[in-house]
This record gives C-alpha cells, sequence and structure tokens, in this order.
C-alpha cells in the first residue's frame, strides 16, 4: 500500500529494544532489527528462541514490556490501525476457512482490510498466483501447495509495505516451494515489500533471504548476509552456524569456533 500518509523512504519495518517479560522469564530480551523495502530477512532460531512472540509484538497480538515497533514509520503501540494496515502475514498453519472458495475467501479478507477496486485487485491476485481455475473451489479441498498460493494471495490483498512469513513452505514438496520461494522474492523486488521470514530450512534461507539474524533465549546474537555469515564466524555452512547457535551458551555461540 503506497499510502500518501506513510512517512517518505519509511523502512517496512523498525524494531527497536523489544523486550516481553513473564514475571522472571525473559522470552525477548532487548531485540533491535529493521527491514528495508524490498528486503527479505531471515528471523532464524531454535524453537523456544522467541520468534513467534516477537512477531506477535510486530502484529499488535501481544504487548511489549518495553521497547518500540514502527512498520512503514508508523508506531504499532500509538497507531495500531494504520500500522497493521499496511502489514500482512501468512504462515502454514494459519489457513483460509476451507468452506469458502478461493474468490470468496479473497473477498472476504478484502472487505476486513478496505481494500478499494476490490474485484479488480482479486482477479489480480487469482492472475498472480495461478489460481483463475480454483477460484471457486474451495479452499478445504485445495492441496497444500494451492493452499499456500492462496493464502500469499490473502497476504497481498491490501498491497503490504511488510509482509510477515512464518515457515510458509514447511508443508510443500520441493517443486511447490521452489515456486512459491520465487514468487516471494519477485513481491520483495517488484512492488518493494519488506519481507520478515521465519524458517527452519537453511537451504531456502539462503536461497531467498538478503539478511539473516539469528535469534536464541530472546536475544538476535548474529546479523549478516546468509553466505557470508558462517565464515565470518568459522561455521562451515548456515547450517552449522544455526546448530552452534542452538546448542552454546550465548557467549560462546558468538565467540566464533570452539
Amino acid at each position: 500500500m503506497n499510502d500518501p500518509a506513510d512517512p517518505p523512504a519509511a523502512r517496512a519495518l523498525e524494531v527497536e529494544q523489544l523486550h516481553k517479560r513473564y514475571r522472571e522469564l525473559a522470552a525477548v530480551d532487548g531485540v533491535s532489527f529493521e527491514v528495508l523495502p524490498g528486503e527479505v530477512v531471515g528471523l532464524l532460531g531454535p524453537n523456544g528462541a522467541g520468534k513467534t512472540t516477537t512477531i506477535n509484538m510486530i502484529l499488535g497480538l501481544l504487548e511489549p514490556t518495553s521497547g518500540r515497533v514502527r512498520i512503514a514509520g508508523i508506531d504499532v503501540a500509538t497507531r495500531r490501525a494504520q500500522a497493521l494496515a499496511r502489514t500482512n502475514f501468512a504462515a502454514v498453519y494459519a489457513t483460509l476457512p476451507g468452506n469458502l472458495s478461493v474468490r470468496e475467501n479473497l473477498r472476504y479478507f478484502g472487505l476486513l482490510y478496505g481494500v478499494g477496486a476490490l474485484t479488480a485487485r482479486i482477479e489480480h491476485l487469482l492472475e498472480e498466483f495461478d489460481l483463475v481455475r480454483l477460484r471457486d473451489t474451495k479452499c478445504g479441498l485445495l492441496s497444500s501447495g494451492e493452499q499456500t498460493r492462496a493464502a500469499l494471495a490473502k497476504a497481498m490483498l491490501n498491497e503490504p509495505r511488510l509482509l510477515l512469513l512464518d515457515e510458509p513452505t514447511a508443508s510443500l514438496d520441493p517443486s511447490a516451494a521452489r515456486s512459491v520461494r520465487e514468487r516471494i522474492k519477485r513481491l520483495a523486488t517488484r512492488d518493494r515489500c519488506g519481507i520478515l521470514w521465519t524458517s527452519h530450512n537453511m537451504g531456502e534461507v539462503e536461497a531467498v533471504c538478503d539478511r539473516v539474524l539469528l535469534m536464541s533465549r530472546g536475544r538476535v546474537l548474529l546479523e549478516g548476509e546468509p553466505h557470508a555469515l558462517p565464515h565470518e564466524h568459522g561455521a562451515g555452512s548456515l547450517e552449522e552456524l544455526f546448530i552452534r547457535v542452538a546448542r552454546e551458551p550465548l557467549v560462546a555461540a558468538v565467540g566464533g569456533p570452539p
């Protein structure tokens, strides 16, 4: 959504000193990063690292204990509706209502988002994601790959400045996953949409992401380009570095080869 109200040259996402505590547990502990327009950033880390909590705070589903989130320059805490109007989300576990057809789902969510010229927008997205022949098929009858394409079409309805993707290709076969990755990369490049992508597939991350953030125990420990970062820290691959960060104490994880 290219809205005149957006600050000029605003970053797609700014996360500043984000904390989330549950009594004595620090689920997220001082996380700061940004996503630029047209950039795909991988948010990586083992289960329990704080990724989902971070995403939920970005989406306004959780209130931070402290810190700030801005989407397209708009503060989520003070102008939540305006910020989230420039955001969308897709995940393998967030399936569309199965009793509605693809077209009905797009119309339903388009009305929720207040999308203008909705019929034309739906037709464009059906073409964009190869869903024309499936327009009247109920989403519950779609294959995994088709469901993922429908979910991505839904996620692009409002032309978001920021797209959050949580394991979007986890259930797909290699051919379908490659097709989805290519589409998402094209969205970033063509539409200047900033994308925050979580995945446990390091090969996928290397193929798609411009930059990665490695989280553990609620903190971002490492940040850099996915092909260069492992070598900077004495690891043979991104997967090896991921495993080291997951297994080692905080100090050892960031200190280089053991």
